[in-house]
């Protein structure tokens, strides 16, 4: 699912606002912090996560790695922190209008 500019716009605002709710630290992506992530995008749509100082991975590359792992989209990346967005399949939570 490629998100078009519009779309990336309005969840980088949304986004903005956010706190991060995973960490990918030294271990770098495991399927811990896969399984984590995987939680919160179907419980919210669009959460931020951040990379602790001891990763061994940039920030683009934890990003598009737990992308991948979760299959989601990589919303932004910015110094440590970085938002995805995926469409949840739950119909009790408010989904992101885009």
């Amino acid at each position: 699912m490629a998100l078009t500019g519009k779309q990336i716009r309005t969840l980088r605002a949304l986004a903005h606002h956010l706190d991060p709710v995973v960490f990918v630290g030294k271990a770098d992506v495991t399927e811990a912090v896969a399984k984590q992530a995987d939680q919160a995008l179907e419980a919210h749509e669009l959460i931020k996560c951040g990379v602790q100082d001891g990763s061994e991975l940039t920030t683009r590359e934890a990003a598009e790695a737990l992308a991948e792992v979760t299959t989601s989209e990589v919303v932004q990346v910015i110094g440590h922190r970085f938002a995805l967005y995926r469409e949840s399949h739950k119909k009790d939570i408010e989904h992101i209008k885009l």
